[in-house]
């Protein structure tokens, strides 16, 4: 891909049309995707996405960073950390329950 193509093509051009909650997984070391795409597109999403904020400024989207992974989530704790937001995400987003996030990363749960 040139240059212009990547340009071109760049989901920040599209996050306004996104009215579905996203979750953005990202690793420091992930050398297909630069990290800082991921982070572009978790602040466009705060930013401008179709879905608004919450009287309280919450988002429904998130963003899990791993600082020690690259494109796959390969040790082991970070697996399960994984799987338990992917859960916790789909749960709040398509069953409409209440999700667990896990313990390890301090954020508690929403009533």
């Amino acid at each position: 891909m040139t240059p212009a193509m990547t340009a071109d093509n760049s989901p920040h051009h599209f996050v306004a049309n996104i009215s579905t909650p996203m979750l953005v997984i990202h690793g420091d070391r992930d050398y297909r995707v630069p990290v800082g795409e991921g982070l572009r597109l978790w602040y466009e999403l705060l930013a401008s996405s179709a879905l608004p904020a919450g009287a309280d400024g919450s988002s429904p989207h998130r963003f899990l960073h791993f600082p020690t992974e690259d494109h796959w989530v390969i040790a082991p704790q970070h697996t399960k950390i994984w799987y338990e937001v992917v859960i916790a995400f789909l749960t709040e987003h398509v069953l409409g329950e209440r999700g667990e996030w896990p313990e390890a990363l301090g954020v508690p749960s929403r009533p």
